[in-house]
C-alpha cells in the first residue's frame, strides 16, 4: 500500500484534489459572502456567511454550503426591490381609476355628474368654464378664488366723481354756488 501512495502519479493525483478541494472551499467562501450581500442589508451577515463556510474546514465544507442554504433569506434585495416596485405600481394604477363616491362605479374623469346615481362628481369654473374639483377653493388655469364674492364693478363716473369746483363769486361781492354743469349765469366762460 505505501508503494501505491509512493507512486509519482498517485502523488500528483493527491497534490492536485487536495489544491482543488481548497480552491473550491475559498469560492464557496467568497460565493456566500457575495450571495449574502446580495440577500440582506446588514454590512455583518456576508462576513458571518463566510465565517461559517470556513470552519468547516476545506474537506467538510459541503456541509457548510447546505447549512447556509438552510439558513440565508429566502430572496435577493433585488428581487425583493422589484416586488415592492411593482405593488407600487399597480397600487397608483388602481389609485387613478376614478370611481364615484356614491355608488363605486367606474367615472371618466371629464365626467361633472355621475350617469348611474346623479352624484356631482366636478364643477365647472364660471371664469374659464374648466372642470375643477368640488372641494378646490380656486381654479388652478385661471385663479378665480370660488370662496370670495365676485366683487361688482362700479361704473367710472361714480367711482371718479366730477370734481367740485369753487363757488362763483357775484360783482355785489356775495357768493353764488355753483350749479351741476359748473356755469353762472352771466359769467362768460372764458374768463374761467
Amino acid at each position: 500500500m505505501s508503494a501505491f501512495f509512493a507512486n509519482a502519479v498517485v502523488q500528483l493525483v493527491l497534490y492536485a484534489t487536495f489544491f482543488y478541494m481548497i480552491l473550491l472551499w475559498i469560492a464557496a467562501a467568497y460565493w456566500a459572502f457575495r450571495d449574502m450581500r446580495d440577500r440582506t442589508e446588514n454590512p455583518l451577515l456576508p462576513f458571518l456567511a463566510t465565517g461559517l463556510i470556513i470552519l468547516f474546514l476545506p474537506f467538510l465544507f459541503p456541509l457548510g454550503i447546505v447549512v447556509y442554504r438552510v439558513v440565508r433569506p429566502p430572496e435577493r434585495l433585488g428581487d425583493v426591490y422589484e416586488r415592492n416596485l411593482a405593488e407600487e405600481a399597480l397600487l397608483a394604477e388602481v389609485e387613478a381609476i376614478k370611481t364615484c363616491r356614491m355608488c363605486d362605479r367606474r367615472v371618466d374623469a371629464e365626467w361633472i355628474i355621475c350617469p348611474w346615481c346623479r352624484q356631482r362628481l366636478k364643477r365647472v369654473c364660471p371664469n374659464c368654464e374648466r372642470l375643477v374639483g368640488l372641494d378646490w377653493s380656486l381654479c388652478a388655469w385661471c385663479g378665480k378664488d370660488f370662496e370670495r364674492p365676485a366683487v361688482e364693478r362700479v361704473p367710472q363716473a361714480a367711482a371718479n366723481p366730477a370734481p367740485v369746483s369753487a363757488p362763483a363769486v357775484s360783482s355785489a361781492g356775495s357768493v353764488v354756488p355753483r350749479p351741476a354743469g359748473g356755469i353762472v349765469p352771466g359769467e362768460s366762460v372764458v374768463g374761467r
